[in-house]
């Protein structure tokens, strides 16, 4: 078999934090695979990479909560000449609310895409990672760090996404593998609207794409086990681990009301996924 060319996957590469990736990881010499929805942001990425000068991206239009979207990468990689060197898990949303309250449908797609999809994608290479000494970069949250009413699922599907990612840092260290964690807190993205957050960030944790990237490829580079973009975020990261649970879960409570205002009239439709009619008040 003819060798295939190394390429940073990255899925979620058309807004948001991945497409700060996918920018990052070109200026930076790599070249790209870039997965993510069908619709006109993903070839408009693609083609602001290629016109820098930097060999033009493959890229791979799928939705990611469907069973299959693994092959389907594959596949299209497979038939581009390329495999992964690197891949970094972006791709993901969340949603406010009770659980019991929240569309169920929407919960397990949750699940599928920021559970499933990254155990698939983060499984289903490293015969390639570890011929190329490459790396897994899995973007989880400090929301990993703790359980929380009113975002049940999404909490626990980014705990899931670093256990996974800790132990494969262990598991693939020996073979020139590395595996890093990206623990970031607020950022300026489309995540907060899909997820029905309406609160203004707060200052001191809140950082840009640009900024949660870097400090995340710098990270994976030198083979850190977990990054936690800004001193705000690693301090808030410790205090969620040391307050006892019967008093942090209320508080989570009362924190995501706020957080979860009734969304304006007229408020546009930025994901298949989550129609903001449908979030709870």
């Amino acid at each position: 078999m003819a060798a295939r060319r190394p390429v940073a996957l990255i899925t979620g590469a058309s807004s948001g934090i991945g497409a700060a990736f996918a920018r990052l990881f070109a200026a930076k010499g790599h070249d790209l695979a870039l997965a993510a929805l069908p619709d006109a942001l993903l070839p408009a990425m693609a083609d602001e990479i290629a016109a820098r000068g930097r060999h033009p991206p493959v890229v791979v239009p799928v939705d990611l909560t469907l069973k299959d979207s693994g092959l389907r990468i594959a596949n299209e990689m497979a038939a581009h000449g390329v495999e992964p060197a690197f891949i970094v898990n972006c791709a993901g949303f969340g949603l406010v609310g009770p659980a019991a309250a929240l569309n169920r449908d929407q919960q397990l797609a949750m699940i599928d895409l920021n559970v499933r999809a990254v155990a698939d994608l983060s499984l289903r290479f490293i015969d390639s990672l570890i011929r190329h000494r490459g790396g897994i970069l899995n973007v989880a949250s400090v929301s990993a760090f703790v359980p929380s009413p009113e975002m049940a699922v999404y909490h626990a599907s980014k705990t899931f996404v670093l256990s996974l990612s800790e132990a494969l840092h262990c598991e693939l260290a020996p073979h020139g593998v590395r595996v890093t964690t990206m623990c970031s807190g607020p950022v300026a993205t489309q995540f907060q609207y899909r997820a029905g957050i309406r609160s203004k960030l707060p200052r001191l944790l809140a950082c840009s794409p640009e900024f949660v990237a870097a400090r995340a490829y710098d990270g994976l580079m030198r083979g850190k086990r977990v990054v936690i973009p800004g001193v705000g975020n690693k301090v808030l990261s410790v205090i969620l681990r040391l307050i006892p649970r019967f008093i942090l879960l209320p508080g989570q409570v009362g924190a995501m009301r706020f957080a979860a205002k009734p969304p304006a009239q007229g408020f546009p439709k930025l994901s298949h996924w989550t129609e903001p009619g449908e979030l709870p008040p």
